[in-house]
Parts: structure tokens; C-alpha cells; sequence
């Protein structure tokens, strides 16, 4: 069968950077840190004591008082940048037919800060079970799916993606198969996820994942610096309306980009650690280019996981020089968890809405942070450092990897 083409319509955003779209962009051209001292709760004991939070954010701007406290924040997050992603795309919500209308989400965890303030408040209580009722569908990673669904009334597929922080990709990817294979018109997909909190920031401690860079938190998310010394958490969500695009060039919707196609794998190597020859990233790519039906030297433009540690940076890149050959030096590389830091299950959503805004402004975001260079890092790779660069992109890949092995990669070409 002919495979139907699918297309970006609308894009949303609650980022650490940006609480929608063009606060997003404006402040990724110009190279802002996301990073902060911790305001969700006291973190005064943690050896990291610092995250990319989402700012200045009220969520009953958004929603009553009465629907917000029955969502855990990666739910709230989730509906605000869906509601943003589904105005900009122009849908008439009155006229399509909503059978053909799904919502395909990723979380990595879901509401950790109701499971854990669930258990602590049992805990320190006389042993007597006093659970909140909503307690469960806060906490479960599928509700936020299932409550833009519940919202708009998309009774299309409908279901979340877990592959930690490759979930929101990999949402993304199974967005484009439905479409492509003509079993949907229209799906809301992204990732979202609210793991700044006491159980998040502890866990992540005690792997040894985190920066420490307490002093300088402003500067601790350096993708590619030999002075990196792991990830920043961030916090957010990001959202993006995808149609055939048929469908989309009949109802005159304005379109941002074409969606050509995704690849997976996986590691299969570590809980938590990238093979170091990047054989997983290899294929990864690999498989997206196929999948797309492009060559290496078609790509300009990749957004890479570049989470800012020792082991993941390198082994991505050599992957890249692995894959892309001499080609891989006119690629413009960039990672933007430098500024954001790592959403973890919604990193594949925000940063392909950055690639995607990359092609429609002819602009790269920088990676900033970055002073020292790495001797393990090929130095003929232009990682785009610190300034934004001028770069006309007709394709752009953004990837994202997660603990387990889990490997996405999504492409997008410019539709001229």
C-alpha cells in the first residue's frame, strides 16, 4: 500500500525556558539557561540542589481550581501545551470527525510527586490508610492521554509510551505509523513529565547522574565540554499536532514541517549506561534514515540526546561520525538540554519542536555552556557552540535515548 504522508500542523510548549512556543524559541537563539536553585521544595540537604524548572507558572491561569487537583503537574503540563499545540494548529473542533482524532503520549514516570506525597502522608500518619481518591489516576503515566482526549473529545487511539526518556519519540513515531497507514487523520502527540521533587532529585543522586555544579548551576548543563559532569533535570512538556497531510492541504492549515519518517533500537547493553561504541545510536540512525528514505548526506541539521554526561556525549557523537561519515562535518550538531536541561520522558517532544522551529527560521540554536573541549570528541564536528548559527535546513533529525537502551531518532524535512 501507498504510505500516506504526515505533517507537523501545531506546536505547543511549557519548558523551563518558555512557557509557550515563541517564549521557547526566542529564548533557545538566545542561549538561556533553564537552570536554577530548586523552589518545589527544600533542597537544602541534596548534593544537587539545583533543576530546570518550569517558571512563573499558575496553573489555575490555565484551568478551575477544581480540575487541577485532580492532576498530578506532568497532567497540568501535558494540557497546557496540547491546549496551545491544538489552537495553533487551526483545527475546527466542531466540524472533524473525531473518530479519527487520537492522542499518543510519552511520559517516562508520570506523577512521581503524587506517589510520593501519597506514601509520605501514610507514613508519617498512625497507620491508618487515608488515601486520596484520586490518588491512582493522578499517578498512572496513561492520564494524560486520556484527559486531552477526555477534553476534546478525540476518540481515536489513545495511550501513553514508556521507554523513559525516549518516550515522548517514541510516541511520536507510533503517531506517524497511524497516519501514514491511513487509520487516523489527526493525533496530538508530545510528552510531558514533572520530576523535579524530593523522590526524583533523590534517586537521581544516588546513581550518580546528576551535576553538582551547586555554585555555578547557570552553567552545570554543558553537552560536549570535558568539564561535563551529568545531566540537569528539567521539567515540562511539549506537544505537537501531526495530519495527513492531504487532510491538512484540504482544510488550508498552515504546515511547519513533513514528518518523513523514525527509527528504534536498543542498546542492549546496560540498565543505564550507553554501549560505549554508540552500536545502538549506530543503528538507531540508521533505521531512521531508511525509514525516511533519505541518504546521510541529505541531513543538515541534528538535535542529539547530549545530556551533558561523560559516557553518553561521546558515545553519541562517535556514533554520528560513525553513521554520516565525511558528511558528518557539515551537519550542524547542537544539544538544547544545554539550556533546558533533561526532561527525561518529554526530551523528544521539546526537542524535535526545536529542530522543527530550526528549519522554519533558518536558525540553529546554540549549545551553550561550553569552554573546555574534549580530546575524546572528534574536533571536526561543528557542535555549534555557544552562538547560534545561520543555517538553512531542508532535513533535521532530533534523537533521544533512554535508561534500558531505549533508542529513538525522528526525522523532518522542510516543506518549501
Amino acid at each position: 500500500m501507498q504510505l500516506k504522508r504526515v505533517v507537523v500542523t501545531g506546536l505547543g510548549a511549557l519548558t523551563p525556558i518558555g512557557n509557550n512556543i515563541e517564549e521557547y524559541w526566542s529564548a533557545l537563539v538566545n542561549g538561556v539557561s533553564g537552570a536554577a536553585p530548586i523552589t518545589h521544595f527544600d533542597a537544602t540537604k541534596f548534593k544537587t540542589r539545583f533543576a530546570c524548572e518550569v517558571k512563573n507558572f499558575t496553573v489555575t491561569d490555565f484551568m478551575n481550581r477544581k480540575d487541577a487537583r485532580k492532576m498530578d503537574k506532568f497532567t497540568q503540563y501535558a494540557m497546557v501545551a496540547s491546549d496551545e499545540a491544538i489552537a495553533d494548529s487551526g483545527l475546527d473542533l466542531d466540524v472533524i470527525n473525531k473518530l479519527r482524532v487520537g492522542v499518543i503520549w510519552g511520559a517516562g514516570i508520570g506523577g512521581l510527586e503524587t506517589f510520593q506525597n501519597e506514601v509520605l502522608n501514610f507514613a508519617s500518619g498512625d497507620g491508618t490508610p487515608k488515601f486520596n481518591p484520586f490518588f491512582i489516576p493522578k499517578m498512572i503515566a496513561d492520564i494524560a492521554p486520556g484527559n486531552i482526549s477526555i477534553k476534546n473529545g478525540f476518540m481515536g487511539p489513545n495511550y501513553t509510551t514508556v521507554s523513559a526518556c525516549a518516550s515522548s519519540a517514541n510516541a511520536m513515531i507510533d503517531a506517524l505509523n497511524y497516519i501514514r497507514l491511513g487509520q487516523c487523520d489527526v493525533i496530538v502527540t508530545g510528552g510531558s513529565e514533572a520530576a523535579v521533587t524530593i523522590a526524583g532529585m533523590g534517586g537521581f543522586n544516588s546513581m550518580h547522574a546528576l551535576s553538582t555544579r551547586n555554585e555555578t548551576a547557570e552553567t552545570a548543563s554543558r553537552p560536549f565540554d570535558a568539564e561535563r559532569d551529568g545531566f540537569v533535570l528539567g521539567e515540562g512538556a511539549g506537544a505537537i499536532v501531526l495530519e495527513e497531510y492531504e487532510y491538512a492541504k484540504a482544510r488550508g492549515a498552515k504546515i511547519y514541517a513533513e514528518v518523513i519518517g523514525g527509527g528504534m533500537s536498543s542498546d542492549a547493553h546496560h540498565m543505564t549506561a550507553p554501549h560505549p561504541e554508540g552500536i545502538g545510536v549506530i543503528a538507531v540512525m540508521k533505521n531512521c534514515l531508511e525509514n525516511s528514505g533519505i541518504q546521510p548526506e541529505d541531513v543538515d541539521h541534528i538535535n542529539t540526546h547530549g545530556t551533558s554526561t561523560p559516557l553518553g556525549d561521546v558515545a553519541e557523537l562517535k556514533a554520528i561520525s560513525e553513521v554520516f561519515g565525511d558528511h558528518a562535518k557539515n551537519i550542524n550538531i547542537n544539544s538544547t538540554k544545554s539550556m533546558t536541561g533533561h526532561l527525561l520522558g518529554a526530551a523528544g517532544a521539546i526537542e524535535s519542536i526545536a529542530s522543527i522551529l530550526a528549519m522554519k527560521h533558518g536558525i540553529v540554536p546554540p549549545t551553550i555552556n561550553h569552554s573546555t573541549a574534549d580530546e575524546n570528541i572528534n574536533p571536526d564536528l561543528n557542535l555549534t557552540l555557544n552562538k547560534p548559527q545561520k543555517r538553512a535546513i531542508k532535513v533535521a533529525m532530533s534523537n533521544t535515548f533512554g535508561f534500558g537502551g531505549h533508542n529513538a531518532c525522528v526525522a523532518f524535512r522542510k516543506i518549501d
